[in-house]
Order: structure tokens, then sequence, then C-alpha cells
């Protein structure tokens, strides 16, 4: 076993002059710009999707639940099998596989819906291959940004891929609304198969050499290796027992928004565009600003964020019109994506690079494990209580989560030098020699 030393993890830079160094990067920006089409058409379809089962089913709040279930489960079945793959295998060659599994999913959902051959079966077993090929594809694909960029660029890299993801969120539902007004589900669904192209181009023409530890080969990626990790270093301990529970009960706005605004306000596809798209104006407002943070990410900022989100979401189950709703949306989804940006760089910057890949495999199995669950018990809770009760117990999951985790940010400042934090010092333990990237 190799030997372990303490050094301190990298300030985030100060921006702009840190995101205009990282979109310098050729293959960094090439991947974030296919990544951002993609995604556009990705929230597209997931809105569409919603759409397309309440028609289905007289808008029934338990099947669109069971369909968001079922497109999430196999994060729980396959996500350590995909961070090990992740670790073994090529990541660009891997990404390339599962790209081209979900175009191959959307255009088939797409031509069964436009030749009015679409069943309630049909989009469960179609949701559950993108479910399949997302699963692989994740720790993957978050994996693979570290080795776009220098290791002092992460950080700033993970901040700019969550912006160009929610820029997408923005951009995709409100399409969605506004397409499936105007012509129907079905053509969302062939406008994401469509947009695959985009990020199949930039895997297939790489810019220079990526930048990282050479795949392990067969034998040296046992998972136990990453759970022995995770159960040692608080910096990933915390955000993955925190995610668990809010990914669970607090992360469901896929349904939760959509159950409001047909069953609770009565609106139309346009309404609900509107909604999703508030959602992730907060979300992108928030993924910018913490993008210009100088200081590392922090298990306090990470606690005070979800705190924040669970009380926002509670008072979201009380607003009593459309307007307030929407309005009250915004701050949330900014909350929302601090937890979501602050828990990936913590587990990006202190995760050993050569268990990068199986580590952030734990992160994706609770971040979006946890929705087989929470999405029936979601559609469960509507059907018995109305949809505003979905909202309260998400948000009062969420606080009481980040209340209990909130012990282990005491532990980090103890185990910090005397005179810094363990939130200010940001130290982590590194695998000796240090990951030194090529330039």
């Amino acid at each position: 076993m190799s030997a372990y030393t303490r050094t301190p993890a990298p300030q985030q830079p100060q921006a702009p002059g840190a995101v205009l160094a990282t979109l310098a990067v050729p293959a960094f920006r090439r991947y974030l710009l296919g990544q951002l089409t993609s995604n556009v058409g990705t929230w597209m379809q997931r809105a569409a999707q919603d759409l397309l089962v309440l028609h289905l089913t007289g808008n029934n709040g338990s099947a669109v639940g069971m369909v968001t279930a079922l497109q999430f489960l196999p994060q729980t079945l396959f996500s350590l099998a995909g961070g090990v793959l992740a670790d073994r295998c090529s990541k660009r060659r891997l990404l390339l596989v599962t790209h081209t599994g979900m175009a191959v999913q959307s255009l088939l959902l797409g031509l069964f819906t436009v030749t009015g051959a679409v069943s309630l079966p049909m989009v469960y077993t179609l949701a559950f291959a993108l479910g399949t090929a997302t699963a692989i594809d994740s720790p993957a694909r978050s994996a693979f940004v570290s080795e776009l960029v220098t290791r002092e660029r992460v950080a700033t890299a993970v901040s700019l891929n969550s912006t160009q993801f929610n820029v997408a969120r923005i951009l995709g539902p409100a399409a969605a609304g506004l397409t499936a007004a105007a012509v129907g589900v079905g053509p969302v669904f062939l406008i994401n198969a469509a947009s695959y192209l985009a990020v199949l181009y930039g895997l297939l023409t790489p810019v220079g050499g990526l930048q990282g530890p050479a795949p392990s080969k067969h034998g040296g990626t046992r998972l136990r290796d990453a759970f022995r990790h995770i159960a040692s270093t608080p910096e990933l301990r915390l955000p993955i027992t925190l995610i668990a529970f809010v990914s669970t009960f607090g992360f469901n706005f896929q349904v939760t928004t959509s159950l409001m605004a047909i069953t609770v306000f009565h609106s139309d596809a346009a309404a609900f565009g509107c909604l999703s798209a508030g959602y992730a104006v907060g979300s992108l407002v928030g993924a910018i600003l913490g993008a210009r943070i100088k200081r590392p990410p922090t298990g306090r900022r990470l606690v005070t964020a979800t705190v924040a989100f669970g009380l926002l979401e509670a008072t979201l189950g009380l607003m009593p019109g459309y307007d307030t709703f929407l309005a009250l949306l915004v701050p949330t989804g900014y909350a929302a994506v601090t937890i979501t940006m602050t828990a990936n760089s913590l587990i990006q910057l202190h995760a050993e690079p050569h268990l990068r890949g199986r580590v952030l495999s734990a992160y994706f199995l609770v971040l979006l494990g946890g929705t087989p669950v929470g999405a029936p018990l979601v559609g469960l809770v509507s059907d018995a209580y109305g949809a505003r009760w979905t909202l309260l117990l998400g948000g009062l999951v969420s606080t009481l989560a980040a209340v209990t985790c909130s012990p282990l940010t005491f532990m980090l400042r103890r185990q910090a030098p005397p005179g810094r934090t363990g939130d200010q010092a940001g130290e982590r333990l590194v695998d000796t020699p240090d990951f030194r990237p090529r330039r």
C-alpha cells in the first residue's frame, strides 16, 4: 500500500480569471458545449415525458412517480458498477457507448409517440433503459471533467459544468412546454435524440492528451477500497450522507412541479415549462455565483445551504397561487444547486485520483438512486393528501437531515491544524506521489 501525506487542497482561483482560463482549455470547452446541447434535449425529454404520462393516465400522480422511479432505479442497481468501469476503462470510450444508447432510447420513444403507438408500459420500459445508460454514464462523466483540466482548475470546471447543466435546465423545460403545446410531445423526444450528436462529436474529436491516472487493471478496482476511503474521510462522508436524505425526499421537483402545475394550479404545458424554468433560473444564478467563490468548498456551506433549501421547499407547499409559487422557486433552485455543487466539489477534491470513479459512483448512487424510493412516495402522498404535502414532507426531511449531519462539520474543524478550521484549511489525503496532471 502506498504512503499518504497531508497536503493542502488548492484554493479555488478568483473569477473571472479562473473561469476564462478554464474555458481556454480546448478539450474542456468542446466537451462543455457538447454537454450543454445534449442536456437541453435531456431536460426537454424529462418535461415531455411527465406530460406524456399525465396524458396517458388521466393526470395520475402515482404513474408520474412510477416512471420517474423506473428511470432512476438503475442508479441503485448499476451505479457502483459504473464507477468500477470508470476507473478501469477509458472514460471517453465509455461515454461514447452510453451516449449512443441514450440517443437510441430517445429516438425510439419519439417514433412510438409520433406514430401513436406509444403506451404506458412502453414508456416505463424505455425510461428504465435510459436510466441504465445514465447509471453507467454518470461516474465516468463527472470524473472525466477532472481529466480535462489541471487540478487547480477542478473546482472551477465543476462550477462551469454545473452552470451549463442549469442553463439547459432553464432552456429545456421551457422549450419542451412550447414545443409540446405547438406540435405535441413526440417531436420533443426526436429533438433530444438529435442533441446527442453534439456530445458525440466532442468525444470523437478530443483536443490534446487527456490528463489523469491511467485506467486501473483488473483486480485494482475493488469497491471496498472506495467504501473504506469514504468511511475514513469526513470530507467525503458528510456530503454522501447528507445527499442520501435530501435527494430521496427533497430533490423530487421533476414530479412535484408537474403535479402542482396540473393538479393544483390547473395550468397547461407552457405554464409547467415556466415553473421548471423558474427553478432552473435560481439554479443558474447559484452556479454562476458559485464559480466566483474564492474559498474551497466546505462542510459548513453544505449544511447551511441544505437548511435553507429545506425551509424554502416547505414554504413552497404553502404558496397560495401560481405567481407566488413561481417566484419562490427561484431561491429554492439557488439553494439546491449550491448543495449539489458543494457536495460534488468536496468529493472531486478529496477523493484519491485512482478511486475517484468509484467514489463518485457512491455519490451518484445516493444522489439519483434515492429517487426510486422518493418519487413513488411523492406520487402516493399527492394522491392521498394533495401535491402540497409532498413539498412540506420533502422540506422538513431535508432540514432535519442537515441538522442531524451538522456535527460532522465540527469533526472536520477538530481535525484541522492549530489556528485553522477544517473547513478553512480544506486539507485532504493524497496518494504519494501526488497526482500531477500533464499540461
